[in-house]
């Protein structure tokens, strides 16, 4: 056995890992490796490590894939734009959970749709309790990788399915729910649903989610966005946007107790690697493609 075998027990288990998942959850693959590549970049806009560490196993695997997408995740064949953009996302999240925990150190997470993400490893203050959500599948792979501890658990859940509440309920709060590239591809009745019942089951969280502008669901600037993910980054037919809002406070007309605090666009961040797409700031249309929005749900 070599010392590569003997120092990874689990070598075995990961060459077998099912990775035939769902489109929309496939894309969780595409954001790993931007997090890595833009980690092993010059003057990286993200430090993942843990990124680095996943990707350099699913190559493995990944570099004798019969599919494009996954042949190319692992020859580090991303546009580097969507790396940088998807950095300077992560990166802001991650300040949105860090600016959290500032006001409330022992207070609890809930990572909507993680994927393979390792926002806990980069946020942890050491009393966060933090939890990552998401389908069977995922939740499967990324057991392979990371490991739970009395304060960072694992939940192998659609978001849909209510059930995952209970387990989160246990904690007193403060809570923050985040969903970093998940709603736009849910239907727009499964989006309110939620909204409401997290409304309803944890007055006084917060809500980060990302959204796209409405007019990017509807026909036909929805066949652009189709081309793009289908077409040009290999994803499956079944990665489509299917949620969108008009501005901001649209969701407040949802229910009363719904409460617009800010937003954010990549377009308004600061990072050099953003370039002169910073001047999309200043169109309203182009700044609101696709952008992060802030509740408070049911202040207290």
């Amino acid at each position: 056995m070599d010392d590569n075998r003997r120092n990874d027990p689990g070598a075995e288990e990961k060459k077998s890992l099912n990775l035939n998942i769902g489109d929309v959850a496939a894309t969780s693959f595409v954001t790993l490796y931007c997090h890595a590549l833009e980690t092993m970049s010059k003057e990286p806009v993200l430090n993942d490590p843990k990124a680095v560490e996943v990707t350099r196993e699913l190559n493995k695997i990944l570099s004798k894939s019969k599919n494009k997408l996954e042949r190319d995740l692992s020859e580090g064949k991303l546009k580097k734009s969507m790396v940088v953009h998807i950095a300077i996302r992560a990166k802001q999240y991650d300040k949105y959970v860090s600016d959290f925990l500032k006001e409330s150190p022992g207070g609890v997470v809930v990572n909507i749709g993680c994927g393979l993400d390792s926002r806990f490893f980069r946020i942890d203050n050491k009393k966060v309790i933090f939890y990552d959500l998401d389908l069977p599948e995922v939740i499967e792979i990324k057991k392979h990788f990371f490991r739970e501890t009395k304060r960072y658990k694992l939940i192998a859940s659609s978001v849909l399915d209510y059930n995952w509440m209970s387990v989160v309920a246990k904690h007193k709060g403060p809570f923050l729910f985040i969903a970093e590239g998940v709603f736009m591809y849910l239907h727009r009745s499964d989006v309110k649903s939620l909204v409401l019942k997290l409304q309803k089951e944890f007055p006084g969280s917060d809500l980060v989610c990302e959204v796209v502008n409405s007019l990017w669901v509807d026909t036909p600037l929805k066949k652009i966005v189709n081309f793009k993910m289908q077409r040009e980054l290999h994803l499956g037919k079944g990665t489509t946007f299917n949620f969108g809002i008009r501005g901001s406070r649209e969701m407040e007309e949802w229910s009363p107790g719904i409460k617009f605090l800010d937003e954010w666009s990549y377009f308004e961040s600061n990072e050099k690697k953003l370039g002169l797409l910073k001047i999309f700031k200043h169109f309203g249309l182009l700044n609101r493609t696709q952008w992060t929005v802030h509740y408070k749900l049911n202040p207290v």
